[in-house]
């Protein structure tokens, strides 16, 4: 397919399975461009190009290169980490960063309980005394540690922690884990020990496993004092990110006898040099060079994984594996997806009708919609809003979080068990200070509908002309607005009219064929007892 009949265009710039680039290279309105080992000045010279990016971990999407990429709408890492991409400012610039966290999963647990099994029994310097030809001083040298019995800390259950976890239970192991997301229930599910903490797990423990990524609140989560909860003669396995532990304390622990060894994958600086620290012990050690993933298996899992996601990204909309805004796979999309639309409306009805420069947008969700995934509806409410807001542009659905907070607009979100007039609701207010303006609506049959302006009952599209017109309730003022939209020719399709008696005010909200002239909409507000008038295409 030529780059003029391409709807898009994806740049695969690290190798990837040939099946997942022909997944994409398949697809309806998509052309896939392979051009791997490109400089960094390469690949900014040609990103403009591209509305998706798929990577693995030699190409490094920078915030330059996120400059440069006028149209790039995602990129997609075929792997777990993301340490390779600016996610600040790929937010920044409104793309969604996916990545693969189920393609390795086999392959990461198979390799990180091979490493504590290889350390407990001492498999790579008795392997390395054999070839030197030390047979029976290895032998008697490399005695090893039995698991059958031991107590295990997994800190990190999520796929890769419960895969291991599963492994150890086949080896009569005791499993203790600690992870902020793990439940009760689903611990008890798992047949693990919940810990509350990772001092909790860490306690009497005999080996741990770590399977949590890199952030600021766990760099060097197992240190010093973390490491003297642990049994004495305890096993240290990481597989996830070398950051975890704070190298200098292992070795120390290690050295001095409380800790018998270590089997690590990674490290805080790759590739370490040669001459580690850690690489001068003995026994119950042993290095692989971040392997991880490294088998064919995963390798062609993530490629085909990752090019999939960007497949159905750009073809259907639907969003997996996304780090910087929820996600919205295939059934997901269609449960919520009229909810969309209805977001949508409801946040351009805020900007228009609603206190300017507010202080909160508050989203609600009633009845059945509230036990629903609507993390992307109030996020579509909050775009919307913004977007109508700002003259400026530079608002999409991946950044708006980040520029409400900028305009100091706090998002709350809420469900609410509270019986109403639907089975489902969803409604938006804003707020500044003690002001505050209500909208909502709910899905009629396949229909999303407008039902409430400012608490006054209404039944209105949410798609096209309207005019939102609030008066004095007394008669005639409705007719003179009918009136005087027949003497310009502006057809009425829809009429719906609220009112609040015990304030004497009513609301038309009139649907049109076509949007009022300005001047033709100073002549409505200039009607007696029409208090306010505004026009809006939805």
């Amino acid at each position: 397919m030529s780059a003029a009949m391409a709807n898009h265009r994806v740049l695969v710039s690290d190798p990837i399975s040939q099946k997942g680039v022909d997944a994409l290279a398949a697809a309806p309105g998509i052309e896939v461009d392979v051009k791997t080992g490109l400089s960094p000045a390469e690949l900014i010279e040609i990103i403009g190009d591209y509305d998706a990016l798929v990577v693995r971990s030699q190409t490094k999407v920078t915030a330059e290169v996120l400059a440069a990429a006028t149209k790039l709408k995602a990129v997609g890492r075929a792997g777990v980490g993301v340490d390779n991409i600016d996610r600040q400012a790929a937010t920044d610039h409104g793309v969604i960063v996916m990545n693969t966290p189920t393609g390795n999963t086999i392959s990461t647990a198979e390799h990180a309980f091979t490493l504590m099994l290889s350390c407990a029994r001492n498999i790579g310097p008795a392997h390395a005394g054999v070839l030197a030809g030390n047979f029976n001083a290895a032998r008697k040298a490399f005695q090893g540690i039995e698991l059958h019995g031991k107590r295990l800390a997994v800190i990190g259950m999520g796929r890769i922690g419960t895969e291991f976890a599963k492994r150890a239970q086949a080896f009569n192991m005791e499993v203790t884990a600690f992870d902020p997301f793990l439940t009760e229930s689903r611990a008890r599910e798992l047949k693990v020990t919940l810990a509350e903490s990772p001092e909790a797990a860490l306690t009497g423990a005999d080996v741990v496993t770590m399977h949590v990524p890199l952030t600021d609140a766990t760099r060097h989560l197992l240190n010093k004092e973390r490491l003297a909860l642990m049994n004495p003669g305890a096993i240290v396995v990481n597989c996830a990110r070398g950051g975890l532990i704070d190298e200098p304390a292992l070795k120390d622990a290690i050295e001095r006898g409380h800790i018998a060894g270590c089997a690590l994958d990674v490290f805080e600086v790759e590739p370490p040099p040669a001459d580690h620290p850690l690489f001068s012990l003995g026994k119950h050690v042993v290095f692989t060079p971040h392997l991880g993933a490294s088998t064919n298996e995963a390798q062609e899992n993530v490629g085909i994984e990752v090019a999939i996601q960007i497949r159905d990204f750009l073809s259907t909309g639907e969003i997996r594996n996304a780090i910087n805004m929820p996600s919205l796979d295939a059934s997901a999309l269609r449960e919520i997806g009229p909810y969309l639309d209805l977001a949508g409306a409801l946040g351009a009805l805020l900007a228009k009708l609603g206190p300017g420069n507010a202080d909160s947008l508050r989203v609600s969700y009633h009845g059945d919609l509230a036990s629903k995934d609507t993390g992307l509806v109030s996020r579509t409410v909050l775009f919307r809003l913004l977007e109508c807001s700002r003259s400026d542009g530079g608002v999409n659905l991946v950044n708006a979080p980040a520029v409400a907070k900028a305009m100091g607009i706090d998002l709350v979100e809420s469900t609410i068990n509270a019986q109403t007039e639907f089975n489902d609701l969803l409604v938006a207010e804003l707020r500044k200070g003690d002001e505050k303006f209500r909208v909502a609506g709910t899905i009629i049959g396949r229909s999303p509908r407008i039902v409430e302006i400012d608490r006054l009952f209404v039944d209105v599209p949410v798609k096209g002309n309207i005019l939102i017109v609030r008066n004095d309730d007394r008669p005639g003022i409705v007719g003179a607005v009918g009136t005087l939209l027949g003497e310009i020719q502006a057809n009425i399709a829809n009429l719906s009219l609220g009112r609040n008696k015990s304030l004497g005010t009513a609301l038309s909200v009139i649907e049109l064929d076509s949007p009022i002239a300005s001047t033709d909409m100073d002549r409505i507000r200039a009607i007696p007892g029409v208090t306010h008038a505004t026009g809006i295409t939805l």
